[in-house]
Parts: structure tokens; C-alpha cells; sequence
């Protein structure tokens, strides 16, 4: 696809297994992903990378996926995030990114990755402020 050519996924997870299954998983679709294993590499990952999206693993060791999102976003506010856990997003985990004003999509693991794929392109494709 000729989307998936140009946009740069950073793929977050501290099950390296997932992490990189994921990033196979976008690199087969024509992505340019680059994998990270735990919130503060993502941190630093992006700033070179400069992706174009990240998802991320909520629960790691370290800052949670939701801090490292945050972090990511106040540098490339256009990066759009999608929250993947296996675990059911709390309330507060949600709100602590929405109350820095980001807004946050999220996706249950395990994740299929025709799903991830639908919910990755449809988020590509909203205009900026919009997320």
C-alpha cells in the first residue's frame, strides 16, 4: 500500500516477542517500524526515528506505556498513538492522557493483526487535530 511506505511505526512492547511479531507484522505490510522494550527506549527512540505512529504496551517495568505516549506526543505532537494491553484500560490510565490533552487509542491483546492493521490505517488517516 502506498501509505504504508512512508509512515514510520515505533512499536513498543517489553514482551519482545510482541514487539517484534508487531513490528514483522507492519514491515510485511510496507512500514518502516523500528522496535522498542520498554517506555524510556521508546522515549529516545523517537526522537531519532520520528515516527509517524507508535504503539505501545501499557504495563512495562520503568514508565508505563501511557507516560512514554505523553512524552512522545508533547515532542511530535502529530505522532498518533495507539494503547495496546492485555489488560482492560482503567479509567485512570485513560484519563492520565487525555488530562495532559492527548487523546489515546487503544486495542485489546491479544491483538489480530488484521485488526491492528484496520484501526492503524483508519488512525494514519485522521487529520491531526483530531487526535
Amino acid at each position: 500500500m502506498e501509505i504504508a511506505s512512508k509512515q514510520r511505526i515505533l512499536v513498543v512492547d517489553d514482551e519482545h516477542s510482541i514487539a517484534n511479531s508487531l513490528s514483522w507484522v507492519l514491515n510485511k505490510e510496507g512500514f518502516d517500524t523500528r522496535a522498542a522494550y520498554s517506555g524510556e527506549e521508546a522515549v529516545v527512540t523517537a526522537e531519532s526515528f520520528l515516527p509517524n505512529a507508535l504503539i505501545c504496551d501499557v504495563l512495562m517495568a520503568g514508565i508505563s506505556g501511557i507516560e512514554a505516549a505523553t512524552r512522545i506526543r508533547e515532542k511530535l505532537p502529530s505522532c498518533k498513538i495507539l494503547i495496546i494491553s492485555g489488560h482492560v484500560p482503567t479509567p485512570d490510565l485513560a484519563e492520565n492522557g487525555s488530562g495532559k490533552r492527548h487523546q489515546f487509542d487503544f486495542l485489546s491483546k491479544p491483538v489480530h493483526p488484521r485488526v491492528l492493521l484496520e484501526k492503524l490505517h483508519a488512525l494514519l488517516r485522521t487529520p491531526a487535530d483530531l487526535t
